[in-house]
């Protein structure tokens, strides 16, 4: 049975909030805990955010298939338009607005259990070449990934192998992986560790398009019928527990 749009749109705007709390908030422990530590930083930001993530798609995945990226929305929409599977487009304008509206509102939360202003926006300049082209790696890779495990038949283990690869990208990417342009922009509202300037947003933004669009394209080469599973992205979203339903 199909979950209403309502409630699959409050799992994103939740789940997407949550996920930039854990990034921000790691970001800020992990500076407080390690002055002067810059490797130790983002080992300690990198471990937090992989283990949170997984368990969100593990919290949200049932209800929503717990995208919290409009990236995989996009591909999720655009692989499944044929199949008749996936997010219509009106789901895909609702995924991408909860998401982005949660990214801030995670930010926000992350400021304010830190004691710190709920909104500063943050001065740390990330824009240059070689990191869009790190964007472009890291959410390529994402896409693949997740449709890979779809179309394969192997979307439960999604939320172990997604948190994998978020954890690994942060220290194979120049850019740290952001490869979500909701998160991007969340992460524009903090000037903590994992803070972006609003003026470095717009070419990240692109660079996880590009990602997006090269993605999309090498699982059309490599998996043709890799739309049949958009209702598998990230993981299968469906009504009911498999527990609570077994009556007598």
């Amino acid at each position: 049975m199909t979950i209403a749009l309502r409630r699959r749109l409050l799992a994103e705007f939740t789940g997407t909030a949550l996920l930039v709390t854990a990034v921000v908030g790691s970001g800020i422990m992990a500076t407080t805990l390690s002055p002067g530590d810059v490797g130790l930083q983002l080992l300690e930001n990198s471990t937090a955010t992989a283990f949170a993530l997984g368990a969100l798609i593990l919290i949200f995945g049932p209800i929503s298939g717990a995208h919290f990226n409009p990236v995989v929305s996009a591909a999720d929409w655009f692989l499944g338009r044929r199949a008749g599977t996936g997010l219509t487009a009106r789901d895909l304008g609702g995924y991408i607005a909860a998401q982005v509206l949660g990214a801030i509102a995670g930010s926000v939360l992350a400021n304010l259990m830190f004691n710190l202003a709920a909104v500063d926006f943050s001065h740390k300049d990330r824009a240059a070449g070689h990191l869009w082209l790190g964007e472009v790696v890291a959410t390529t890779g994402l896409l693949l990934l997740i449709f890979a495990l779809a179309r394969s038949g192997r979307a439960p283990v999604a939320p172990a192998a997604v948190g994998a690869y978020i954890g690994a990208a942060y220290w194979f990417t120049s850019s740290t992986s952001f490869a979500n342009p909701a998160v991007t922009i969340g992460r524009a509202f903090t000037d903590t560790f994992a803070g972006i300037a609003p003026a470095s947003l717009p070419g990240f933004v692109v660079a996880q398009l590009v990602g997006l669009v090269v993605g999309v394209g090498l699982l059309a080469a490599l998996y043709p019928d890799a739309g049949r599973a958009a209702d598998q992205v990230v993981v299968p979203a469906k009504e009911g527990d498999p527990v609570l339903d077994q009556r007598p």
